[in-house]
C-alpha cells in the first residue's frame, strides 16, 4: 500500500493506493496515527484503494476513535462501490462522512 501525505492549509490529505489487508495495515497504521493531533482535520482519499479486509476496517475504527478523542474530523473521499457497500453493511459509514471527490471533502472540512 502506498500512502502519500500532504498538507493543504489546515487539512491533512492522505492519498491511499493499493489494497488494505493484514499485510499492509501495520504500515498504514504507523503512518496514520502520528497525524492525530488535537482538532486535526484529515481527508482520506480512497479513490485508488481496490480492496479492504477486516484488518483495514479495524484500523479505520481505531483511527476514527483516536481522532474523535482529540476532537478532530475525518472524511473519506472516492470510495469505490464495493468498499462503500462493505463499509455501509458493516455500519462503518455511521462513523465517517463520505464525499465523491477530494474537492468536496476539503469543502466539508473547512
Amino acid at each position: 500500500m502506498n500512502v502519500e501525505i500532504q498538507q493543504q492549509k489546515n487539512v491533512t490529505i492522505v492519498k491511499l493506493k493499493g489494497e488494505m489487508d493484514r499485510q499492509t495495515v501495520p504500515t498504514l497504521q504507523e503512518k496514520l496515527l502520528p497525524l492525530i493531533v488535537p482538532g486535526c482535520k484529515i481527508l482520506l482519499d480512497m479513490s485508488d484503494v481496490s480492496y479492504m479486509s477486516s484488518a483495514g476496517l479495524r484500523v479505520f475504527l481505531l483511527f476514527y476513535r483516536q481522532v474523535d478523542n482529540q476532537h478532530g474530523r475525518i472524511v473519506l473521499t472516492g470510495l469505490q462501490e464495493m468498499l462503500y457497500d462493505t463499509m455501509s453493511i458493516t455500519g462503518f459509514l455511521d462513523f465517517f462522512q463520505t464525499y465523491d471527490t477530494v474537492t468536496e471533502g476539503l469543502a466539508a472540512l473547512q
